[in-house]
């Protein structure tokens, strides 16, 4: 099979081709083709350069010309990864070949500005107003011949989202391999789905007769907090009989001073608490979305994003108030 790559700059193109290789796919860029031809015409290669050259080689040969000289490379018994494919024509002629597939990386467009300042290259744009303006030229252009992002976006299988860590990077990458291809179906859970899982597990702990719910605390792929609702440590479980309004199976949203039972939520982050270990910048994996008692901790918790399975009744509040407090949130279904 075949992977084209086509985004924005900074995107993360390049860190999903390393990825693919890793994989055993090889590696071309259709970028190559016009760095030749400003080498041997003695041209420096730069940004500018680069999308000059590429629209005098369409131009001249064709629209598709990038994708063709690429397309002629390929042997049919390897995978390969395609990089830098800026116009809808060089798609087409690599469709010829009938086994691929292009996926859009994109990400926030100030990420990407930071990305680019990061990388330290004299030629990039140094404001952000700059870096705009730029990308206003590659983005569309009716001129068949020249470079057409937006055309080219349009045209791809997937859309992969690159606005997280590396790991969260490499997960969507699998699963867009595995939606397109049954080789590449995955053997294991993405880690929302291994999080997630656990979450439920440790929800089967709970001593409460109306609803079992849990949390899992996540720092860096690892877990570092887990709790389940129930009543407090020490005292009678709720399914003794240790909370008389889970009991009298009361009305959701009613009475609930009366409720002696600590949520999932809030256990996991007292147990952290407990045992002395920071959770600032840790993913919450929780078996409903939490209720506004818990997001209130969530958020002077430090904790950073909020991934749950199944809606909580009154969410709305809740919800607002998370995302009024720049916490991401998430929802991710399993059985």
């Amino acid at each position: 099979m075949i992977i084209g790559l086509t985004g924005e700059n900074c995107a993360g193109k390049s860190t999903v081709a390393e990825y693919l290789m890793k994989k055993g796919f090889y590696y071309y860029s259709l970028s190559d083709v016009i760095r030749e031809e400003l080498k041997a015409h003695g041209k420096p290669v730069t940004r500018e350069n680069l999308i000059a050259r590429g629209n005098e080689l369409r131009e001249k040969f064709g629209p598709g010309v990038l994708g063709t000289k690429i397309a002629q490379k390929l042997e049919k018994d390897k995978n390969y990864v395609v990089d830098s494919i800026r116009n809808p024509a060089e798609v087409e002629e690599l469709k010829k070949l009938g086994r691929f597939f292009l996926f859009y990386i994109t990400a926030p467009s100030e990420a990407r500005f930071e990305r680019t300042r990061a990388r330290r290259r004299e030629e990039d744009p140094q404001t952000y107003g700059a870096f705009v303006e730029i990308e206003k030229l590659e983005i569309e252009n009716a001129d068949r011949t020249k470079q057409n992002l937006k055309g080219t976006f349009a045209l791809a299988q997937k859309k992969i989202v690159n606005e997280g860590d590396l790991n969260e990077l490499h997960d969507k990458v699998d699963t867009a391999l595995a939606e397109v291809s049954d080789e590449f179906k995955l053997a294991r859970p993405s880690w929302d789905e291994y999080f997630m899982g656990i979450a439920k597990v440790v929800a089967s702990r709970s001593n409460c007769v109306k609803r079992k719910v849990a949390a899992v605390i996540v720092k860096d792929k690892r877990i570092i907090s887990t709790g389940y609702n129930g009543t407090p440590r020490g005292t009678r479980n709720c399914s003794e009989g240790g909370c008389p309004r889970c009991n009298k199976f009361t009305e959701s949203g009613k009475n609930l001073d009366e409720c002696l039972c600590s949520h999932g939520e809030e256990n996991a982050i007292v147990q952290a608490s407990y045992h002395g270990i920071s959770i600032k910048d840790s993913v919450i994996y929780t078996t409903f979305s939490p209720c506004l008692l818990c997001t209130k901790m969530i958020i002077n918790a430090g904790i950073k994003e909020v991934v749950y399975n199944l809606d909580y009744p009154m969410a709305e509040t809740p919800m607002r108030l998370l995302k009024d407090a720049g916490i991401k949130v998430r929802q991710h279904k399993v059985g």
